[in-house]
């Protein structure tokens, strides 16, 4: 398959029969000004706990320094448009809000089944050699997916799709083919400000910029300590990720529903109990959430992220759930079951701690008021 444009129209066939909804092709070399970016924000600390950016900071900025023979990447998205719009469940306060993206089957196994797919393919048809990416080493996947003309870097700093909006997940293949790449997409954000504007916590400092330690999906996912307590009205009902400035983007007018049942939404994950998740322990957390990105974040932290929401829900008849959990095994979680036990119902709150506590996170909250 010598002719280029022939081998783009075959490797395009290919990956949308492999149930790929977008395809584009860029060059490693094709995202010089994302590095000084990514410096700028890890020097701010707008990084957080996550060190693992610091240490791959390199890696990250050129795509070549994992693999220097790597010629072209195949940037590769697919919907996973949700059937309802996601800020709806913001008002049904005794129930979670989970992101869109962990509704479903986890999205790294799913892609990367098909990618390993099309690669076996472009192997056996060109003899190249390649690697895959999804979310799982150092590639810059949302700068090359701009690149190769996906879509562009929105204020929120995600991606948007003139076709999907802002669902798309997307995935990679580095290869020693010398493919033609195509025009990146430009910015069509405009004026608008509505992303910045939707985040409940503040964590933009400008626009292009996201600063993670103020962001709800880093603290409900990343941040493994006690939420700071600054964040956790913010939080309302929002128990693993956030999609506000998401959801709210004017592109998604044109975004479809996914249409990969692995994908999909299961039904017990678009509006859970909160009462009910409070309860998990460790072996029903697991068995909930099997496949889902959601087991990653352990149930400790889960129920941490749960109670605050049960704090939140102004809703008295949850205070008994809460105080059910004062004497939880795990400190996180018997943090946050004092701090939504004084939001709904302070009187049931003992004067001071158990005679064994001796957790300083957990002691702080009892010293602290609601």
């Amino acid at each position: 398959m010598s002719d280029p444009a022939a081998l783009r129209a075959a490797i395009t066939a290919q990956a949308r029969a492999e149930g790929f909804d977008a395809v584009g092709f860029t060059r490693p070399d094709a995202i010089a000004e994302a590095g000084p970016r990514l410096a700028e924000a890890v020097e701010a600390g707008r990084h957080g706990s996550m060190a693992w950016m610091a240490e791959t900071l390199e890696r990250r900025s050129h795509p070549n320094a994992m693999w220097p023979e790597g010629r072209s990447l195949v940037m590769l998205g697919v919907n996973y448009g949700p059937d309802e719009n996601p800020l709806d469940g913001l008002t049904d306060r005794d129930r979670g809000l989970v992101s869109v993206y962990a509704r479903g089957n986890d999205y790294h196994e799913v892609i990367k089944a098909r990618l390993k797919a099309l690669a076996r393919w472009l192997v056996e048809e060109t003899g190249c050699e390649l690697k895959v990416f999804v979310d799982t080493a150092p590639l810059m996947e949302k700068p090359l997916a701009a690149a190769a003309g996906l879509g562009w870097q929105g204020k929120h700093t995600n991606l948007v799709s003139r076709d999907f909006g802002s669902w798309l997940f997307l995935g990679a293949v580095m290869t020693t083919l010398d493919i033609p790449p195509d025009t990146p997409e430009r910015d069509h954000c405009g004026s608008c400000t509505a992303c910045l504007s939707a985040c409940p916590t503040d964590a933009f400092p400008r626009p292009y910029a996201l600063d993670a330690r103020r962001c709800i999906s880093y603290l409900t996912i990343e941040h493994q300590g006690p939420i700071p307590r600054e964040f956790r009205a913010a939080m309302g009902n929002r128990i693993y990720g956030c999609d506000d400035c998401l959801a709210v983007c004017p592109w998604n007018k044109f975004a479809e529903t996914g249409r990969n049942m692995k994908l999909a939404a299961r039904e017990h994950l678009k509006r859970p109990s909160l009462a009910e998740l409070a309860q998990l322990d460790d072996a029903a957390f697991r068995a909930l959430f099997t496949k889902s990105p959601v087991k990653r974040i352990g149930r400790d932290r889960f129920v941490r992220n749960v109670l605050i929401a049960i704090g939140n829900s102004g809703d008295p008849a949850l205070a008994p759930v809460a105080a059910d959990r004062l004497a939880d095994p795990a400190a996180v979680v018997r943090g946050a079951a004092i701090w939504a036990l004084r939001r709904l119902d302070p009187a049931r709150v003992p004067a001071r701690p158990p005679a064994g506590e001796s957790d300083p996170d957990v002691l702080a909250e009892w010293r602290q008021s609601p």
